[in-house]
């Protein structure tokens, strides 16, 4: 299945499932443009729906509708589109469903919807006999168009990264695997290949004994030192084939394997040679973490807490799953609204990572990515006034003061000189700021033993 990357996300489903809700919530979580198409047409004939199935007859306001939904989803720029109950009905918006957007089915029971829409003005929704009739008439038509289903805000946003909590599968051709994970777990692909570190040397490697042609797809699964290399190996093998992730750490299934950032690291840096290229379907099975060690799930916690600081929830205090999923959701929605990292939206996504990175570039690496992260979000509340209570415990880490200057004054986000750092006026309310090189060098003596 496509992602929406570069299509519509459009929502389909019988009346009162709630598109233009939940369509209205998912373009403000994307930043897209939201397009509710009964609205669309009303604004454009400056008639109701009512008024035109008055005036023209179901048939005739089939013709207007197919017209403009036509239209919205011709569009170049991705947008959320609220397609209208019926719209399904006619063949060649599904058609271009098929070829412009992700077509997500919102469900609803007959009875809820019945519930929902019986005391509107709805011209179809005047007898609850025909009323239910209808709805079985149009259910295999939604079926037909749909990509994916959804219940709500976060389910949508999931489908239209081509992200599924679940079960894990390897569905590709080649298996490229942490030698970890490889000992716990047998995906039994025609090839597999381990992967150790994320290199250049490493990468040349795995391309030269890779045995796929350019209609394979490569499965990459472990963390997100596996995922990185293998989106890597992907984007560039035979100028780009498919591929996968199944991550395997709590690190990567909350961040590391969303959003579509690929890289190998050099001497003088990490992920410094890298592409652009999304997995077709990313797997998170929360039971592959039950072999995870403590340290590893820590690491993992840290990326957490901080999506939750970002979407102004305490996501860390949800049963694992829950939270799990609510942070792959939140981060595909700001990825949804800057896919290639060219808007500036995706910044908000390093809050903490400024001082984090530095600290472990002081380090050599030793310190992990987890643990800087924490440390870093420590400094990052502090300069944004802010006191959260949450459950990382972030000491103080014994690098060298002055490489960890240097480090953080190499940041890419480090601009003529200014030090810009991604901090909160609130809860939920990221902002980017200028802050003053003193007052930054303060913060990160305070995170150095």
């Amino acid at each position: 299945m496509a992602t929406a990357v570069d299509r519509h996300i459009a929502l389909i489903g019988f009346m009162g499932a709630g598109k233009s809700t939940v369509g209205a919530l998912v373009a403000g979580r994307t930043g897209r443009r939201f397009i509710d198409l009964d609205r669309e047409i009303e604004r454009a004939l400056r008639r109701s729906i009512p008024e035109l199935f008055r005036e023209k007859g179901e048939a005739g306001f089939r013709v207007i509708e197919a017209e403009q939904t036509l239209y919205a989803i011709s569009q170049e720029r991705p947008a959320v589109l609220a397609l209208g109950g019926g719209a399904v009905e006619t063949a060649p918006i599904r058609k271009a469903l098929k070829e412009h957007a992700v077509a997500v089915l919102l469900d609803v029971e007959v009875d809820e919807a019945w519930e929902r829409v019986r005391r509107s003005v709805r011209p179809l929704a005047e007898d609850a006999a025909e009323f239910r009739n209808l709805y079985e008439r149009r259910r295999s038509l939604y079926e037909e168009a749909a990509d994916a289903r959804a219940r709500d805000v976060d389910d949508v946003l999931l489908a239209a990264l081509g992200i599924r909590i679940g079960k894990g599968e390897a569905d590709g051709d080649a298996l490229l695997i942490d030698p970890r994970v490889k000992e716990l777990h047998d995906f039994g692909l025609d090839q597999t290949l381990t992967v150790h570190g994320k290199t250049l040397a490493e990468a040349a490697r795995i391309w030269s004994e890779l045995r796929i042609g350019r209609d394979g797809t490569i499965v990459a699964c472990g963390g997100g030192t596996t995922t990185d290399l293998a989106g890597f190996v992907a984007a560039t093998y035979m100028r780009g084939v498919r591929w996968n992730a199944l991550p395997t750490t709590l690190v990567a299934q909350v961040d590391a394997a969303i959003g579509g950032k690929t890289a190998v690291d050099l001497p003088e840096g990490k992920n410094l040679v890298g592409a652009f290229h999304y997995p077709e379907q990313v797997v998170i099975d929360p039971q592959l973490l039950s072999t995870l060690p403590e340290d590893e799930r820590r690491n993992g916690m840290a990326e957490a807490v901080k999506t939750g600081l970002l979407a102004g929830r305490p996501l860390w205090e949800l049963p694992e799953e829950e939270m799990i999923r609510a942070c792959a959701a939140f981060k595909a929605g700001v990825c949804l609204g800057d896919p290639f990292e060219r808007k500036g939206r995706r910044e908000i996504l390093n809050l903490g990572h400024t001082f984090g990175h530095a600290l472990e570039a002081a380090s050599d690496y030793a310190l992990a990515h987890g643990e800087a992260v924490a440390v870093g979000l420590k400094a990052a509340l502090k300069l944004s006034g802010l006191v959260v209570d949450h459950p990382l415990d972030s000491r103080p880490v014994r690098v060298d003061r002055e490489r960890a200057w240097a480090a953080l004054q190499r940041d890419k986000k480090v601009r003529g000189g200014k030090i810009r750092l991604v901090l909160l006026e609130a809860l939920g309310k990221p902002v980017v700021r200028e802050v003053e090189a003193d007052e930054v060098r303060a913060a990160l003596d305070e995170l150095i033993a």
